[in-house]
């Protein structure tokens, strides 16, 4: 196979990128590269329109001989038979962009395609957003995209294949599904670990700041190695180095919003942020948090509510997943819900950025400063439950004090353990 090695410099939106060396493959690709363009000259217009007006057209150039260098565009009949004709045996799941298909390329490689509904004029801005935003990042733990397709009214993105799916089918799953036993502790703080730094990438790292907008257990996908792939940037933003925060439309998931996005519109990084802390809470419980999962605590609406009750009873330990008892080390598993805690706090300047949550979990648990009470975003499923199911947390008003690592949890560690042990079958979920 033939490499092409070339380094490139150029601006986005008006900044400097870094260098990158760009490795550039021959096989499974067309020779004649006019032809490659041809068809997705459209798009990469409506990629770049939003970001370079016509005074620079110069710019627009040369983005477009950098898409042609990477060669990142794939010919429709390439993908046609890379599916099998988009086989509904290849399918491999469906989303609100459209369906998401297996495929094999004839060099060898395994990719997912995901197809555009023809009639989604919302998708085809979803397209045109992960086109332009996966094409320059890269890093470990962020899905990559290899490439694109516009043929007629197809539009089709082209990511490697992560072969143990999305992280909610083993998480979420019923019991005595094989698969959800190997999630051991180990493997759900590894993914902790790997989205966090992920994020942290996104968030610091990458050529311009990038919210993800939609963090949640279905856009987290497992490679073979279990390491945890960030998916589906459809609704990310790109946000302005010189602003605290943007107010823009309102785009998620319900139970993985902040209250002041949710609400008011008002987007951080700590949005990100507070996605990322449910995300912890559910890798802890193996529960989802969602208005329509039965949950032990009566007084709660929600698995940031049960969690905030038993945080505060001391006795936060009682939110493992009974499954992780065999594997689960204790005072991680008490750092990891406090770290939880902290991100989903109500007050957006209280929570912690990606980079001090990476420093959390990559060392031993130490302390941390108390959570205040997490914020409640109000969601249309919540509004037929009475009034205490569209109840809003309000953060205390006071300064956080610092204590040991849920410290009270901690302390009545080795009794809450034992009476998992003894009493698994009472709290297994139904």
């Amino acid at each position: 196979m033939i490499r092409k090695a070339i380094q490139v410099r150029f601006t986005f939106a008006g900044h400097i990128c870094r260098p990158a060396i760009l490795i550039a493959s021959d096989r499974g690709f067309p020779s004649d590269s006019s032809s490659l363009m041809k068809k997705p000259k459209k798009l990469l217009e409506s990629l770049i329109k939003p970001f370079f007006g016509s005074k620079n057209e110069g710019k627009k150039e040369d983005l477009e001989a950098i898409a042609a260098k990477e060669q990142k565009v794939f010919r429709y009949e390439t993908l046609v038979a890379a599916t099998r004709n988009f086989n509904p045996k290849q399918k491999l799941g469906e989303g609100g962009f459209g369906p998401v298909f297996k495929g094999l390329l004839e060099d060898g490689r395994e990719v997912a395609v995901k197809r555009l509904g023809r009639s989604s004029r919302q998708g085809s801005r979803e397209f045109q957003n992960e086109a332009m935003l996966l094409s320059t990042v890269q890093h470990r733990n962020v899905v990559t995209l290899h490439g694109y397709c516009a043929h007629a009214d197809e539009q089709l993105l082209v990511y490697e294949y992560v072969p143990n799916e999305s992280l909610d089918k083993l998480l979420f799953s019923k019991e005595g599904n094989s698969k959800k036993v190997e999630l051991e502790w180990k493997l759900r703080y590894q993914v902790m670990v790997g989205v966090a730094r992920g994020l942290l990438y996104l968030h610091e790292d990458a050529h311009t700041t990038i919210i993800h907008r939609d963090i949640k257990a279905s856009n987290i996908l497992l490679d073979d190695r279990w390491v945890p792939k960030i998916a589906d940037f459809g609704m990310a933003r790109l946000f302005p180095e010189d602003q605290t925060h943007v107010n823009t439309r309102i785009a998620g998931t319900n139970s993985y919003m902040a209250p002041e996005y949710a609400m008011h519109g008002f987007l951080s990084t700590k949005a990100d942020v507070f996605s990322f802390g449910v995300l912890v809470l559910e890798l802890v419980s193996g529960r989802k948090n969602s208005a329509f999962s039965p949950l032990p605590d009566p007084d709660a609406d929600s698995l940031l509510e049960w969690a905030w009750n038993l945080h505060k009873k001391g006795q936060t330990l009682e939110l493992m997943d009974p499954a992780l008892v065999p594997t689960a080390d204790v005072e991680q598993v008490a750092m990891c819900i406090q770290v939880g805690l902290l991100c989903t706090q109500r007050d957006p300047k209280l929570r912690p950025d990606m980079k001090r949550v990476v420093m959390i979990l990559s060392r031993k648990p130490s302390i941390l400063q108390e959570p205040t009470q997490p914020g409640i975003p109000r969601t249309r499923f919540l509004s037929s439950h009475g009034t205490r199911g569209s109840r809003t947390g309000s953060g205390s008003s006071g300064g956080a004090s610092s204590s040991t690592v849920n410290s009270a949890s901690t302390s009545a560690a080795t009794t809450s353990t034992a009476r998992y042990h003894s009493s698994y079958q009472e709290h297994r979920p139904v």
